[in-house]
């Protein structure tokens, strides 16, 4: 049976055996995607696919691939990394070193963004960091190639992409060693692990939108103690953080919340 129910204790064997915890995400989403591929192999509940999951890792990785969200691109409104930017510089003014984190980072587009940005910026590898960190391990691998077909690349300018990817035969582009070993993959659930702390800047964009408002409210609340007083964090255009004065973060502008200083 494919009931409310039935997914909640698959859910919960989910959890113990791929120590994956859906509990945050909205049921409907979650409860879609994974009847998607039971139907697609004809079972009829969700013991069936979970015994093929526990064993199969290749089954393993297209579930991690069906129910995670990771469809991004290089500089995603770039009005907005204008202005991010901007913030960037003005915090290395006063902050002699500092790592952003890439929250759900996906394939990988994002925090090399972020990388050749402060490539650009001539801000120091050792001194500013970039960690990127997603739940799919599958995807992260993707993403430590740094290979990315044209279409991610619609927003970067013809010079950028010269300098910071090589052209591959097939007509796809890989992002450079220098701008690649600027930036740290790592998995992490966002729900359940610690963060780092003292971060000058988060991005966590559009990811956020998939979990449950109590979900939200605590993972905000875990960004905001992990930045600095003066650190970033850079949000999804449909992600709206209501009480986020309660958690100590002023909304500077659409898209960006800063951490207060005291």
């Amino acid at each position: 049976m494919l009931d409310n129910e039935s997914f909640m204790k698959f859910a919960d064997a989910i959890r113990r055996k791929l120590n994956f915890d859906m509990s945050g995400y909205k049921l409907e989403r979650m409860k879609r995607r994974v009847d998607f591929l039971i139907r697609k192999y004809g079972f009829e509940d969700y013991s069936d696919y979970l015994k093929i999951l526990d064993g199969d890792p290749s089954k393993q990785r297209e579930f991690f691939d069906r129910i995670t969200i990771n469809v991004t691109e290089f500089f995603r409104n770039p009005d907005k990394w204008e202005k991010f930017k901007r913030y960037i510089a003005e915090e290395m003014k006063v902050t002699p070193r500092g790592t952003i984190w890439s929250a759900g980072c996906a394939s990988g587009e994002e925090p090399y963004s972020v990388a050749i940005m402060l490539e650009e910026m001539n801000a120091s590898p050792i001194n500013y960091k970039v960690l990127a960190s997603d739940l799919d391990p599958n995807i992260l691998e993707v993403a430590k190639k740094g290979i990315y077909d044209q279409r991610s690349l619609v927003n970067i300018k013809e010079s950028l992409r010269d300098k910071y990817f090589k052209k591959l035969d097939d007509g796809r582009y890989q992002v450079v060693d220098k701008i690649k070993e600027r930036v740290t993959f790592r998995r992490q659930n966002l729900l359940s692990d610690p963060f780092e702390k003292n971060l000058m800047a988060i991005l966590c964009r559009n990811v956020v939108i998939y979990f449950e408002m109590e979900a939200k409210e605590k993972l905000y609340k875990k960004f905001a103690d992990a930045l600095k007083p003066g650190g970033i964090l850079f949000v999804g255009g449909t992600e709206r953080i209501f009480n986020s004065r309660k958690i100590n973060l002023e909304p500077v502008e659409p898209f960006f919340y800063k951490k207060a200083l005291t």
